[in-house]
C-alpha cells in the first residue's frame, strides 16, 4: 500500500491554479487596457512621419500640384502660374538627368511626379518635380546630384505637352533650375520660355524671370512636407 500522503501535491496544484488564475486575469486587464488605450504622442508622430511619407502616393495629383500657384511678380504684386498639364508617368529614371538617376536610385527613390505650370504673363514654363525618397536621409543625400547653382543640368528634364503651348519645352531650352528638400522629398524646377529658344541662343541671362519657378516649387514642398497629427475623430484618420 502506498503511504505518500496526497494533500501536499494538492495544496501545490491548487496553489498554481489560483496563480494562474490572478496572472491571466492581469494580462487579461492588461490586454484589455492595450486595446481601450488612446494612441501614444510617440504613435501620434510615427503615424504622422509615416502620412507624409505616402502622401506623394494617396494624395490627388491635383492637390499635389494645383490648378494655379501664387508668387511674387518681378514687377511687383502677387501673380499665379497655371498648370498647363501632370504627367501619368512616375520612373525615377525617366524624369531627371542621366547624371542623377544613379544618385536617386541609391537613395532609395520611389517615384516623381512632374507637372508644367506657366507664368501669369505667358512668357516662360516651369516643370515642377517631386520626388519622394525613402526617408529624410535619403533626401538629404540625393539632394546634392543637383545643382544648387541655378543651372538647369543635372536636373529634371522638362515635360511638354503636344498641341499645348509647351509644346517646344525641350531639355535645350532650359534656362534654370533649383533644388529644394525637406523630409523625404525634393522638389525640383527647371525652366525656359515658351518660344521655344535653345539656352545658347537666348542671349543675356535674365535670371529674375525665372526665379518665380523656385518660389512655386516651395508652395509644393511645403504642402507636401509640413506633419499633421492624427486626428482620431476625423474620417482620415483610423485610431
Amino acid at each position: 500500500m502506498n503511504s505518500a500522503r496526497p494533500w501536499p501535491t494538492l495544496v501545490v496544484a491548487s496553489a498554481l491554479t489560483l496563480i494562474c488564475a490572478v496572472a491571466a486575469g492581469v494580462a487579461g486587464s492588461a490586454a484589455g487596457t492595450e486595446l481601450t488605450r488612446g494612441p501614444s504622442t510617440a504613435e501620434l508622430h510615427a503615424a504622422a512621419r509615416f502620412e507624409v511619407a505616402e502622401r506623394w502616393r494617396t494624395w490627388p495629383t491635383g492637390r499635389i500640384f494645383p490648378a494655379t500657384l501664387p508668387y511674387s511678380a518681378e514687377q511687383g504684386g502677387r501673380e499665379r502660374a497655371s498648370r498647363i498639364g501632370i504627367s501619368p508617368h512616375t520612373a525615377c529614371g525617366d524624369s531627371v538627368d542621366a547624371k542623377a538617376v544613379k544618385a536617386l536610385r541609391k537613395a532609395g527613390c520611389k517615384g516623381v511626379l512632374r507637372a508644367t505650370y506657366i507664368d501669369a504673363l505667358r512668357g516662360v514654363l516651369v516643370t515642377v518635380g517631386v520626388v519622394a525618397l525613402r526617408d529624410e536621409l535619403g533626401a538629404v543625400r540625393a539632394k546634392s546630384a543637383f545643382d544648387d547653382s541655378g543651372k538647369p543640368s543635372p536636373g529634371l528634364r522638362p515635360l511638354a505637352f503636344p498641341g499645348t503651348v509647351s509644346d517646344r519645352f525641350t531639355p535645350a531650352v532650359r534656362q534654370a533650375g533649383s533644388v529644394r528638400q525637406a523630409g523625404p522629398y525634393l522638389v525640383l524646377t527647371t525652366a525656359g520660355q515658351v518660344d521655344g529658344r535653345p539656352a545658347v541662343a537666348a542671349g543675356e541671362q535674365r535670371p529674375a524671370i525665372f526665379a518665380f519657378a523656385t518660389e512655386i516649387s516651395e508652395h509644393v514642398l511645403a504642402d507636401l512636407s509640413t506633419p499633421s497629427m492624427p486626428d482620431c475623430a476625423s474620417e482620415e484618420w483610423r485610431c
